[in-house]
């Protein structure tokens, strides 16, 4: 069932993932999440494939302490939200920061598929 819904409700569905990603709770990160989705790294490389892989992957990355993303921008188009992002992330190098573009897919209020395009990350100087 792919019913039509708002950009509005669309866009709230990724705002919802991106709040529980900074605030590190995987079920509400979950919930956002079809339970068939799949997760690229931009344009074709699977990187998880459904629910349990996903929620692994953000389990590990949530333990980061310096993780966060900071919405840049934001369009809304049809079916799918486009994220530029700033994600502090702590590296095994250190701490830092890399650009990001993510590109969701919904369906049924729920993420479907999501492909993701990273910039080389940018250690922070040490104080």
């Amino acid at each position: 069932m792919n019913v039509e819904v708002s950009p509005s409700t669309i866009e709230a569905v990724v705002q919802r993932q991106l709040e529980a990603y900074n605030n590190k709770d995987i079920d509400a990160f979950m919930e956002n999440w079809a339970d068939d989705a799949l997760y690229f790294e931009h344009p074709a490389t699977l990187l998880a494939s459904g629910a349990p892989a996903i929620r692994e992957r953000h389990l590990i990355r949530f333990k980061e302490p310096d993780l966060f993303g900071k919405l840049v921008s934001r369009i809304v188009l049809n079916n799918k939200v486009v994220d530029t992002e700033i994600v502090s992330r702590t590296f095994p190098e250190g701490p830092g920061h890399i650009d990001a573009v993510c590109i969701y897919e919904l369906a049924d209020n729920k993420i479907k598929r999501a492909w993701f395009i990273m910039g080389k990350p940018v250690l922070h100087e040490k104080q």
